[in-house]
């Protein structure tokens, strides 16, 4: 009885691992390259095409904490860390934009300027009032965009200016962001009640950089605690579900489809259309996995 019920939980767990790192939906496969550990608590993950490597924030810590602890790491393509501690001196760094050889971190009340050539940092602009500063997103026209989830707000920084772009009650916590043509495609965490519960989850919206109106990508339905959000190839999306552990494909018009099962802590990816490659920092585990997406 002992080894038979070992048996069924080795065919589990080996079932259950297969089910975590391979899915499919809509034709979409992504398949495990690698996993890469001694992170500390990652949030987001960013491309350099031009050194062709990743960039790596770690809260090291309480997200809110002002420790002084946080800090950026370089891993390469293949899942090695470069550089642990290749910027220090931060708090909680959460979202990463890289806009031309600047690198731009959400450092809890600022945000943040990193000359990559260099790996020094250049600018802090400090926020005023913030609650809790989260993705990043720049603009082909050098403009960064800064959600803060408590505050149902977004920032811009354009120039050396930082100034409230838009606060609403209708961007039902905003966190993950990309900016796609002429709009802003925002990743909501829903309608919080305690702490960070939510009694309706969020979905995706789009944000006119133009006229500021806001609009659901579909019919509005709730999807998840959206995270990260980054545009594929056909103008969908993959989006990742933070209390939940999901990576949901989002079409353009609003049907979604989970295509992965991860744990809770599925923070703020990376998709290189180019390359058909995603990587998905787990905040929980100290951990982030690299994905060859197939189709």
């Amino acid at each position: 009885m002992f080894t038979h019920n070992l048996k069924i939980s080795v065919i589990t767990l080996v079932l259950s691992f297969s089910f975590i790192n391979t899915a499919f939906a809509d034709e979409h496969e992504l398949d495990l390259m690698w996993e890469v550990g001694g992170l500390a608590n990652p949030e987001s993950v960013v491309y350099d095409p031009i050194l062709n490597h990743l960039y790596v924030s770690n809260v090291n810590g309480g997200p809110l904490d002002k420790d002084g602890n946080g800090y950026i790491s370089i891993v390469s393509m293949d899942g090695r860390i470069i550089n642990e501690k290749w910027v220090t001196g931060l708090d909680g760094p959460k979202g990463l934009a890289l806009s031309g050889r600047t690198l731009y971190t959400a450092d809890i009340d600022a945000l943040v300027a990193i000359d990559v050539n260099h790996g020094r940092i250049t600018d802090r602009y400090k926020v005023a009032d913030p609650k809790f500063t989260n993705d990043l997103a720049a603009a082909p026209n050098g403009d960064i965009y800064m959600s803060d989830m408590l505050a149902n707000r977004i920032y811009l920084l354009s120039g050396n200016t930082l100034s409230i772009w838009i606060e609403s009650d209708d961007l039902e916590a905003p966190n993950g962001l990309d900016v796609v043509g002429d709009d802003v495609i925002l990743g909501a965490w829903g309608v919080m009640t305690d702490g960070f519960a939510t009694a309706v989850p969020g979905h995706l919206k789009r944000i006119s950089i133009k006229d500021k109106s806001i609009t659901s990508i579909g019919d509005g339905s709730a999807v998840g605690n959206m995270d990260g959000v980054e545009v594929d190839k056909d103008g969908g999306f993959y989006v990742t579900d933070w209390m939940n552990g999901k990576l949901f494909h989002i079409s353009s018009t609003g049907e979604a489809k989970e295509i992965l099962s991860l744990k809770q802590g599925s923070a703020d990816h990376e998709f290189i259309i180019e390359k058909d490659l995603m990587f998905i920092p787990m905040m929980n585990d100290n951990i982030m996995y690299g994905y060859k997406v197939k189709r």
